[in-house]
């Protein structure tokens, strides 16, 4: 393996991905991906689309997850910043409900994999992020479903950017509108 380290998280499935960086007075250079050292850490996976977005400081997207055609991804930010957010939406999960985070940023260029059936999330902390992931499911307009990003029951201790309130976040009204946990819950039995 050798390019890459990988750390598991208290959460199964999780995992922190940390490429080896080559630099000089140049600049820098990475493997961003390689299927070959990812199989060889557990995630042998077919990638079949690959994503970016850009933010502004303080935007907040998610709890996000797939309903009928769950994805693999694996996130990693390109410029800036971000708090990256996994909740485990596994039933029969010994963390079911439960949530990771992790920094992910150009600096530390760590990627986070996410398996299939988790809600995810993230909140920019830099003043502009770009984020790119890959998924291992194309996109199904209609098979969104999310979790309300600050339901008590879940519990995220989101970090705010510097200067930033809980007030002050840019949420689209579609992610202001997803139900909590519990109801969740009651929508799977």
């Amino acid at each position: 393996m050798g390019k890459i380290t990988v750390e598991t998280c208290e959460i199964e499935g999780l995992k922190i991905i940390t490429p080896q960086v080559f630099g000089d007075e140049r600049g820098y250079f990475t493997e961003t991906y390689n299927y070959n050292d990812y199989k060889e850490a557990g995630i042998d996976m077919e990638f079949v689309q690959d994503n970016q977005s850009g933010s502004v400081k303080g935007v907040l997207r998610g709890l996000h997850f797939q309903i009928q055609y769950p994805q693999d991804k694996l996130v990693r930010v390109v410029s800036g910043e971000v708090f990256d957010v996994a909740v485990d939406l596994r039933k029969g999960s010994k963390t079911y409900g439960k949530w990771f985070g992790v920094r992910l940023s150009a600096e530390n260029k760590k990627q986070f994999f996410i398996p299939k059936n988790f809600a995810h999330g993230f909140i920019v902390l830099s003043e502009r992020a770009e984020f790119a992931y890959k998924c291992t499911d194309f996109y199904h307009p209609n098979d969104e479903g999310g979790l309300k990003w600050d339901d008590p029951d879940i519990g995220v201790d989101w970090p705010m950017p510097d200067g930033m309130t809980r007030e002050d976040l840019v949420i689209s009204d579609k992610d202001r509108k997803w139900n909590g946990w519990k109801e969740y819950v009651l929508s799977q039995n």
